[in-house]
């Protein structure tokens, strides 16, 4: 027998189903802290409407992953996908150069862990299919 949590439940399963179109994993690699930007591109036609969502907010200010997840009420694993989407188009990019930089003017000059880590997270991206070494160097 369902309760009516269960139907709420298995209602917001479909739905994430839906709005995924049934994909798990995003195809771009991205961290829960990883910060978005509002691009030059455009989401296409077949995008989902949080898509648009997604763009406005991201339009207002760089956002995380893990806020614009909360902003739409969404599983962080569908914001992903749909952020992998907006990727593919252009229409976000993944903000490096401010979102990492250090405010304080007397810092050290060597790149930080942050942005080494976002670097390698747009290397991946760009080339997917390369070979990971542990250890270079």
């Amino acid at each position: 027998m369902s309760t009516h949590g269960d139907a709420a439940e298995d209602a917001m399963f479909v739905r994430t189903y839906t709005l995924t179109r049934g994909r798990t994993r995003p195809r771009h690699l991205m961290a829960l802290d990883t910060v978005l930007d509002a691009g030059p591109g455009r989401p296409g036609p077949n995008q989902a409407g949080e898509c648009e969502q997604i763009l406005t907010l991201c339009q207002e200010h760089r956002r995380s992953v893990t806020e614009l997840a909360g902003r739409l009420d969404r599983p962080v694993t569908a914001v992903k996908i749909l952020v992998s989407d907006l990727l593919d188009t252009h229409a976000l990019v993944v903000s490096v150069t401010d979102a990492y930089a250090s405010s304080d003017p007397d810092a050290d000059e060597r790149p930080t862990t942050d942005l080494l880590a976002a670097l390698s997270a747009g290397l991946k991206r760009k080339w997917p299919d390369a070979i990971d070494y542990p250890q270079a160097g």
